[in-house]
């Protein structure tokens, strides 16, 4: 009987997590996805359970980066580019859904362009100096950051005053940073290029949509002083006045941010029906689902008595009982369209700040 070699004495889960480890070191699959286990069970012919424990093998090393229901990815060679994301959303029931969809053309993109992507890589708080928005970028960059993607907050003029100083900061540090979807609350000019839905349009397109299927008591919703809202409360005002060449009435509301979420849906729905409103664009998703809840409590049909359009195209839009009607987020093209423009700020920093709209697409379900 011949003596056992080392590599039958080892488990059989770990030799293939040590060849698969010496293809990863070659540079197969940077930044892409990694073969499925199935694909790796049947290539070794081996169970699908010790596929598995190989690919956990190399998730440990910190090798390849499991994503849910999306299979196993290279993690980016240490060369690769590395950007920073700050999405500062508004905190309610569905930001998990929301951030998911922001961070989505990022993490796309990734798997295309090998990168390193860091999640909220800096604080920005309430009470944050220039100086330490400073000192913060400036270890970025030494830390080999190149650039930062932010999606400033809405929410209130102490939250705007930290993201002022940390531009400036990056300013004086020389990183630089591209706004994504809208500029600072309630500041008439764009501090840095910026990278947006064509909201117009969008708002144009979604109040067309209701008044073409017949609704005549058309309003909007939104909620803060910022550059995306004020674009889609002109769209839509657009759309009014060429439909109905001035004879309809235009009804813009505003969703309180100073009281909790619930109590801003309800009074957000007390005012719908206050101005016997047929047709409502709202300007994000989970205010829409708020407001299809309230009507049905009060014995509205949807879309019957009031029809109703959302922004961003949240996952639970084409789950819910009745599919909401959606202006899409075209997340990957925003990454696209955003990562092209730093690059070009990054060559040229000298040039003139530039805003770059993206398109997106309604997608039309029950609720309109």
């Amino acid at each position: 009987v011949r003596p056992m070699t080392i590599e039958q004495k080892t488990p059989k889960y770990l030799n293939i997590a040590t060849s698969i480890e010496r293809e990863l070191h070659s540079g197969a699959w940077d930044g892409k996805k990694i073969p499925s286990v199935r694909t790796i069970a049947a290539q070794y012919e081996i169970s699908t359970v010790t596929a598995s424990r190989a690919l956990q093998v190399l998730q440990d090393k910190g090798l390849v980066l499991a994503r849910e229901r999306s299979g196993c990815y290279r993690i980016p060679p240490p060369t690769a580019d590395s950007w920073a994301l700050q999405f500062r959303l508004t905190p309610n029931n569905f930001l998990t859904h929301s951030t998911g969809v922001a961070q989505s053309g990022f993490v796309a993109l990734a798997r295309r362009m090998p990168m390193h992507l860091k999640f909220d890589a800096f604080s920005i708080l309430p009470g944050l100096t220039i100086p330490e928005a400073t000192r913060a970028a400036q270890q970025a960059i030494a830390e080999g950051l190149k650039g930062v993607f932010l999606l400033p907050s809405r929410t209130c003029e102490a939250e705007t005053h930290a993201e002022e100083a940390f531009l400036a900061g990056c300013r004086a540090a020389g990183l630089c940073v591209v706004l994504l979807e809208r500029g600072l609350r309630k500041r008439r000019t764009i501090p840095a290029d910026l990278v947006a839905i064509d909201d117009v349009a969008a708002a144009r397109e979604c109040t067309h949509h209701l008044l073409q299927r017949g609704c005549r008591r058309v309003g909007i919703v939104v909620a803060s002083p910022i550059s995306s809202h004020e674009d889609r409360v002109a769209g839509y005002l657009l759309a009014m006045h060429e439909f109905g060449e001035g004879t309809l009435e235009p009804v813009v509301l505003n969703q309180p941010i100073d009281i909790p979420s619930r109590e801003g849906v309800a009074e957000v729905t007390r005012l719908v029906l206050a101005h016997g409103l047929d047709g409502v664009v709202c300007y994000q998703d989970y205010l829409a689902f708020g407001l299809m809840m309230e009507l049905l409590k009060g014995k509205k049909r949807i879309p019957e008595d009031v029809a109703l359009i959302g922004f961003d195209n949240l996952p639970l839009s084409d789950e819910f009982s009745i599919g909401l009607t959606s202006y899409d987020y075209p997340a990957e093209a925003m990454a696209e369209a955003a990562l092209a423009v730093m690059k070009q700020r990054i060559a040229q920093p000298e040039r003139g700040l530039v805003k770059v709209h993206v398109q997106g697409t309604l997608k039309v379900r029950a609720s309109a």
